[in-house]
């Protein structure tokens, strides 16, 4: 075999600690050089393989606000056991703490907490839009998109929110989530014994009244099901009515396309696909699960779609942190080894607008105005600047631009932090080298063929043999009740 199509493997993890239920998955990838030898080479990940599913665990609290973070780094060292691996083979994969959780006081410091002991490059996201778009990859709505050619609304519904990705052929067209979970209402002995402050208030709005005590079966319970059916249904055909903006979490619907066909995934799609439970967990939470799952089937709007069977129900989520969130960069970089890998460097994003010398007179302003933004305590914050649409550039072009970019980095409240460029085009490799070049005191990574959006944060992990290194593009947004 041809060195460069040498191929070699990684251990990813991807830890989902939801509403109601946690749980773990660890994969392997293998990666290897896609290009033809005569072509620049293009890292690529061919294979995924799912090594160990945990079992489905109940979240564990301290109390309604806050998380057992003992509880849960116990279930996360076991079932690494369970799997034959230990924390320092695990190079990439994703902690997501979803849905009703992501509320929690103290959902923060456990993402950290993990991101640090569960694993070498493990990483922390969290946030409604990313936790839709993650389902939808574990789901298989994703594939199905690019299988069927239609548009895919994949409404991945746990115990506090469902989240909806739409996609067609693989591209993202918007995102929407709902306060809609099988939690919102809990029981005991067919009492009430909790209800979350959204159904309160939507109770409030339609004059109706239910109390911690009430029986199971009041209709009232019935009537906030029912209602959540209705509001589902009318989101997915974008008709925002006033009474459904109780239930929405953050923006309105933002796609534009008709939707063709709903894919179900979280603990309810258990319920609407009447999944038999296996042995490893438990499907009944003595709540609203089955009754939403009921309404959802019943509502007429829903039923109006094509509903495809999802290849994964309640593991969707962390399926797709486990094995889709990572990407490989390109193998033309530049990268000082020695400071990988790095966690959670917030991208500020600049475009040059094709134009070299335009984009280089505000170029010095922009950045200053970013570290300022990332580093308000000045505490040292570092950034990663995304550089795009720059134009065809000679070597004298690269160098005064990475001039540009050494003035820029002493500016920073620690200038001797590493300088952290993403390239839109190729030319990573050539920046990089250009920088070291010309005595930059800093170390340089700078790496290409990753797609980020400013807000987004990077992981970027340890060189792997072929040169490139596993990347993680995230969105480190905490939502409130």
């Amino acid at each position: 075999m041809n060195d460069s199509k040498k191929k070699e493997t990684i251990i990813s993890a991807g830890i989902d600690i939801g509403t109601s239920t946690t749980k773990l998955i660890i994969s392997r990838f293998t990666i290897m050089n896609t290009a033809e030898t005569t072509q620049v080479p293009r890292i690529e990940i061919v294979d995924k393989q799912v090594l160990y599913k945990s079992p489905i665990f109940r979240t564990p609290l301290l109390d309604s606000s806050t998380i057992n973070v003992a509880e849960v780094e116990k279930i996360v060292r076991s079932e690494y056991a369970h799997a034959g691996i230990t924390a320092s083979q695990v190079e990439t994969g994703a902690v997501i703490i979803t849905g009703e959780t992501a509320t929690k006081h103290n959902a923060r410091e456990v993402l950290h907490y993990l991101a640090n002991e569960a694993g070498d490059f493990l990483v922390a996201t969290a946030g409604p839009d990313l936790e839709g778009i993650i389902a939808a990859k574990g789901s298989g709505a994703y594939d199905y998109s690019h299988r069927t050619g239609k548009v895919i609304a994949n409404i991945d519904i746990g115990g506090g929110t469902a989240n909806i990705a739409v996609y067609k052929d693989r591209v993202l067209l918007g995102t929407c989530t709902m306060h809609i979970g099988g939690r919102l209402i809990e029981f005991h002995e067919q009492k009430i014994t909790s209800i979350s402050p959204t159904v309160q208030k939507l109770l409030a709005e339609n004059n109706r009244v239910l109390q911690i005590g009430d029986s199971s079966e009041s209709p009232n319970v019935n009537f906030v099901v029912r209602l959540m059916a209705e509001s589902l249904g009318r989101i997915v055909n974008n008709e925002v009515h006033e009474k459904d903006l109780v239930l929405l979490l953050g923006h309105l619907p933002n796609w534009t396309d008709k939707i063709d066909f709903l894919v179900f995934s979280g603990g309810i799609s258990e319920f609407i696909y009447k999944h038999e439970p296996g042995t490893d967990q438990r499907s009944d939470y003595d709540d609203i699960g089955k009754d939403l799952a009921v309404a959802l089937l019943k509502d007429e709007a829903l039923q109006s779609f094509t509903w495809l069977e999802p290849v994964e129900t309640v593991r969707a989520t962390v399926l797709g942190a486990g094995t889709q969130t990572t990407e490989i960069s390109g193998a033309t970089i530049q990268v000082a080894r020695n400071e990988l890998p790095l966690k959670n460097v917030p991208v500020y994003h600049y475009t040059f607008g094709m134009n070299l010398q335009n984009g280089l007179e505000n170029f010095e302003e922009a950045v200053k105005h970013a570290i300022n933004m990332y580093d308000v305590r000045r505490e040292g914050q570092n950034i990663a600047l995304y550089l795009s649409e720059l134009p065809y550039m000679k070597f004298r072009d690269i160098q005064k631009l990475a001039a540009a970019i050494i003035q820029v980095m002493e500016k920073r409240f620690d200038p001797n932090l590493p300088i952290v460029l993403v390239v839109q085009t190729d030319h990573a490799k050539v920046l990089g080298q250009t920088l070291l070049a010309m005595n930059v005191k800093q170390s340089v990574i700078c790496i290409d063929q990753i797609n980020v959006e400013q807000g987004d944060y990077l992981d970027i992990g340890r060189s792997l043999e072929s040169g490139v290194v596993p990347v993680v593009v995230k969105t480190l947004t905490f939502h409130s009740s």
